[in-house]
C-alpha cells in the first residue's frame, strides 16, 4: 500500500492527510468547523435532490414522527439533540437605546434566541414535532398581536380562550 497523499480541505483551505479507507470521497479535515462545514455542505446536497425536498414534510412523515413518539415516551425528554439538529443562534446586534425613560414597548424588550423560544414552547406544550410546533407559534403569534393591538375581530367579541384551543390529543 503506498502512502497517502495529502488533500487541501475545502473549508480552511489547510492541507490534511485523508483517512486511508475514505481518500477518495473525503474533502474536509477533522477540524470541529470543518467537520461542521462538510455536514452543512452534506445536508445542502441531500436536500437540494428533488425526492428529499419534502422528506420531513407533509401528514404522512408526521403520522410516522408520531406513531414512532408513541412507542419510544419520554424519548425527547431524555435527548439533548431529539429529531433535529441543534439550531445556530443569531448573534445579536448593538442598538442604541434613544428612549430616555428607559422603558420601552414590550416588542422592543423581548429579543430571545429562536432555540430559546423553540424549547419553551415544547416544554409548555409536551411537543417536539416541528409542524405541532409551528401551529402553536402561529397561534401565540396571533394572542402577541391581539394583544399588543387590541382590535376587535369582525363579528363579535373577542374570545379570551381562543389560543388555549389545540388541535393536539
Amino acid at each position: 500500500m503506498g502512502a497517502t497523499k495529502k488533500k487541501r480541505c475545502k473549508h480552511c483551505k489547510k492541507l490534511f492527510i485523508p483517512d486511508p479507507r475514505n481518500t477518495q470521497r473525503q474533502n474536509y479535515c477533522s477540524e470541529p468547523k470543518c467537520r461542521y462545514a462538510s455536514k452543512k455542505a452534506s445536508q445542502r446536497r441531500w436536500l437540494s435532490k428533488p425526492e428529499n425536498r419534502d422528506y420531513f414534510r407533509g401528514p404522512e412523515n408526521v403520522s410516522r414522527v408520531q406513531q414512532w413518539r408513541k412507542t419510544h415516551p419520554g424519548y425527547w425528554r431524555k435527548t439533548q439533540n431529539a429529531l433535529q439538529d441543534p439550531l445556530i443562534g443569531q448573534p445579536s446586534v448593538n442598538i442604541n437605546d434613544t428612549n430616555e425613560s428607559g422603558c420601552g414597548a414590550l416588542q422592543d424588550l423581548l429579543t430571545p434566541q429562536p432555540s430559546v423560544l423553540i424549547g419553551l414552547i415544547a416544554s409548555f406544550t409536551g411537543l417536539a414535532l416541528q409542524d405541532d410546533i409551528a401551529k402553536t407559534v402561529r397561534r401565540l403569534q396571533q394572542l402577541g398581536q391581539d394583544i399588543i393591538n387590541p382590535a376587535t375581530p369582525k363579528g363579535g367579541r373577542y374570545d379570551e380562550t381562543a389560543h388555549l384551543e389545540t388541535s393536539h390529543p
